[in-house]
């Protein structure tokens, strides 16, 4: 079941936070680096993001999937700023209904962005799959490069 998740409940940080150091581990395998640099989030910093987070809760309370996303006002685009799911759930199309869930609850914003590692191809996939296009892309670190997704949800829906 996706539902929101709340940042104020220390249960559900910690969650995250265990499940963001699981699927961060598989993304620097899937982008081909060498070295990845420490996550820099703390409970506290999670606790007091401004990013908004759903996950994918199994009936006994593990979250094993999350997305978050961010809304840049000025700008009118939201931009999905994390998407994993816990590596022993992989293929059973969690992130698939995480970003479904995003496009269609946002639907209304102008434009949804998405960065990805290029080499990752699970998620490349699920970004074309599910409508985003590539726009450019940007060097992370030295040797991992980053694809822009962007989708613009009114032209899907129409």
């Amino acid at each position: 079941m996706i539902a929101p998740l709340s940042l104020r409940d220390p249960e559900i940080v910690e969650q995250i936070w265990r499940l963001q150091h699981a699927a961060y581990r598989l993304e620097a395998y899937a982008v081909g680096a060498k070295y990845m640099p420490p996550l820099p989030d703390t409970f506290e910093t999670l606790m007091n993001s401004t990013e908004v987070f759903y996950g994918d809760i199994t009936s006994g309370g593990e979250i094993i999937g999350a997305i978050a996303v961010s809304t840049k006002k000025n700008e009118g685009t939201t931009e999905i700023t994390r998407l994993m799911v816990h590596p022993q759930h992989l293929r059973q199309g969690i992130g698939r209904k995480l970003l479904r869930h995003v496009i269609e609850h946002y639907s209304d914003t102008t434009l949804l962005e998405v960065t990805a590692g290029t080499l990752n191809a699970p998620a490349v996939a699920l970004y074309k799959q599910q409508g985003f296009v590539a726009t450019g892309t940007a060097m992370a670190m030295p040797d991992v490069e980053l694809t822009i997704y962007q989708l613009d949800p009114v032209k899907l829906s129409s």
